[in-house]
């Protein structure tokens, strides 16, 4: 092995060689631990910064989830105005007829307004029919009490 003609930089010799060793050997151990807690609160730092990047990655989808649902709301309510303005036609027409001779129980009644869609149709049905034979049992028990 052939001897480099380089010297040892002091910060690198052993303590034991330099003058006060152990003064520098526990400032370098001081300074050593606080790097390891920097790089310790520097990783759970890293660690809940990863959370909160999650969090609000999640506030993102459920606040695009609720603009959703308001432009739907805010759709609803601007149709409001043609729904209302539809009542209104079929009332009014309603009106002058009424003011004719007709006793009121012949006067004819618009055409129904809201649509129920018709693959819902059975099911409301059957719900209709079982809630009237639920009222039609019930009315029979109250008269035969």
């Amino acid at each position: 092995m052939a001897y480099s003609g380089r010297s040892i930089p002091s910060q690198v010799r052993a303590p034991s060689m330099a003058p006060g060793g152990s003064q520098q050997s526990s400032a370098l151990a001081a300074r050593i631990e606080e790097k390891r807690a920097e790089l310790a609160h520097l990783q759970d730092l890293r660690d809940l910064s990863g959370e909160v990047a999650s969090q609000m990655e999640q506030l993102e989808q459920k606040l695009s989830t609720l603009s959703d649902g308001t432009e739907a709301i805010a759709t609803v309510v601007g149709n409001w105005h043609n729904v209302l303005r539809a009542i209104n036609m079929a009332s009014s027409k309603l009106a002058p007829e009424a003011e004719g001779n007709q006793p009121e129980s012949d006067v004819p009644l618009p055409q129904t307004l809201v649509r129920i869609p018709t693959e819902h149709a059975p099911a409301l049905q059957a719900q209709t029919e079982n809630l009237e034979a639920a009222e039609g049992e019930d009315e029979t028990m109250g008269t035969a009490s």
